[in-house]
């Protein structure tokens, strides 16, 4: 895919326990939006009662004054429905939620929904994924089963998403930290927490805990971030 132009939204990759105290950045990302429905897509929690999802999804966001709304996008059948794709494309606030991020991929990637996705980003609505949902959007992406690195979904490419280290053991942690090179970086997002890409090309962390980005086998600032292509 090309290069994002400048009209592109904010993206945010968000930790485990979203919708909780500490989260005060889905504030700014509603207001980001324009005030508008937030669109939450539980695919990630097919398995796990993803009403769930759209239901702690809607309280929180409740507190702000925004309306949530959940698109049950959980299998591939959904994926290529031209009525899920045509309500992503016309949405200006999409969450992925957490869950598998390999269940994500193997709904999502190269799907109409996946390509209406994107198109909405591009054109400046809000994107936003939390823990699973947050790491399928990066390629490469960080296998939870092991830590290895597989495919991912690109909306960022060159840049791995970590957010469930602090429930491995560090000798895992570190191993999937490690394989970070100089021609990609893995970034860990702890919980509560995001990594925000602003409209205008710039990361920032914000929220109740740490970002930490790893390349070339050591910590890097997060201005090493805003050269990496999105798709």
């Amino acid at each position: 895919m090309p290069s994002a132009t400048a009209t592109a939204g904010p993206l945010a990759l968000v930790g485990v326990d979203p919708w909780t105290e500490g989260c005060s950045f889905d504030q700014e990302l509603w207001e980001a939006s324009g005030r508008s429905e937030v669109l939450v897509v539980p695919t990630g929690a097919a398995y796990e009662h993803p009403q769930r999802s759209v239901d702690a999804a809607a309280s929180w966001f409740r507190v702000f004054g925004a309306k949530v709304r959940g698109l049950m996008v959980l299998g591939r059948r959904d994926a290529e429905d031209q009525a899920n794709a045509a309500e992503i494309r016309a949405a200006r606030f999409v969450y992925l939620t957490g869950g598998s991020p390999l269940h994500l991929r193997s709904v999502l990637k190269d799907s109409v929904v996946w390509q209406a996705l994107v198109a909405a980003w591009r054109d400046g609505a809000v994107v936003a994924g939390s823990a699973g949902g947050a790491m399928v959007l990066g390629d490469p992406m960080v296998d939870p089963r092991g830590g290895a690195l597989t495919l991912g979904l690109g909306l960022v490419h060159g840049l791995a998403v970590l957010c469930h280290s602090s429930s491995w053991s560090p000798e895992k942690a570190e191993r999937t930290v490690s394989l970070a090179t100089g021609s990609f970086g893995i970034v860990t997002i702890e919980e509560r927490t995001a990594l925000i890409r602003r409209a205008g090309g710039a990361w920032e962390s914000a929220g109740a805990g740490r970002v930490e980005l790893y390349t070339g086998g050591g910590l890097a600032h997060l201005d090493a971030l805003r050269d990496v292509e999105m798709g």
